[in-house]
């Protein structure tokens, strides 16, 4: 099943409802009635971005409360690293919602992200907070870099990564750069797969823009010693470098 199926008919009125179960003055009839036979022939974005339009329409201008609402549906924490689109795929379109609005009260999109990502990812939703307040964005990212939720230490890596697939590039990783490489050298000993991945994905997006900077951390890295996930991590971060050098 491709991603975009999930997002049909049935979907829709029973993402409506839940909607509809902390947002009392939701409106459900026009927010059906402008999806109900409008997605078959839609791609995934598409679809979300359909069904984020709906919503705005159906909901009054009040973002901070609506968040707040949000925060009441958003179900139980993955226990593992995996279940991502198994468990938390119908949150998308919300994660699209705080995607667009996010910067209307940027701390409490902050604090919703960190929750969201414990059922469904918030990379593409926190990119936005990043470009219009890098300095206080990536403070908090390297503190969550410590959290005990594997998906939140995910996040603190895959939201800064300059190519991230379906996203616009990101420059935060060389503009606030001091602070990207606290933040990946916090996560270069993660005993989570799904977190050393995303931190060699970061180098892999690196190497492709500075590599030089690339080579810095890594270089830095090897001065306090080395340990398997390190080793891990620099090998799928430098995996399209042709002769990569050794810092």
């Amino acid at each position: 099943m491709k991603h975009k199926d999930y997002y049909n008919d049935d979907y829709i009125l029973e993402f409506s409802e839940k909607i509809r179960s902390v947002i009392p003055d939701f409106d459900e009839e026009t927010f059906t009635r402008a999806l109900t036979g409008q997605l078959e022939d839609k791609e995934l974005f598409a679809r979300l971005d359909c069904i984020v339009d709906a919503m705005e329409r159906s909901m009054t201008d009040d973002y901070s409360k609506k968040l707040e609402a949000f925060f009441q549906i958003l179900g139980p924490e993955l226990t593992r690293s995996e279940g991502m689109f198994t468990f938390g795929w119908w949150l998308w379109p919300i994660g699209r919602y705080v995607e667009r609005n996010g910067n209307k009260d940027w701390r409490l999109s902050l604090s919703f992200l960190k929750e969201l990502t414990k059922r469904f990812t918030g990379e593409y939703a926190i990119r936005p907070l990043l470009k219009e307040h890098p300095n206080e964005v990536m403070e908090e990212l390297i503190s969550w870099t410590k959290d005990e939720n594997v998906h939140v230490r995910r996040l603190a890596s895959e939201g800064v990564r300059t190519r991230l697939p379906w996203a616009q590039k990101s420059l935060v990783a060389l503009e606030e750069f001091d602070r990207y490489a606290r933040l990946l050298t916090n996560l270069k000993d993660d005993p989570e797969k799904f977190v050393q991945k995303s931190v060699g994905n970061n180098l892999n997006d690196l190497y492709k823009d500075a590599p030089e900077k690339a080579d810095f951390i890594i270089s830095q890295w090897k001065k306090t010693g080395q340990s398997k996930a390190q080793d891990w991590i620099i090998k799928h971060g430098r995996r399209n470098q042709k002769n990569p050098l050794c810092p």
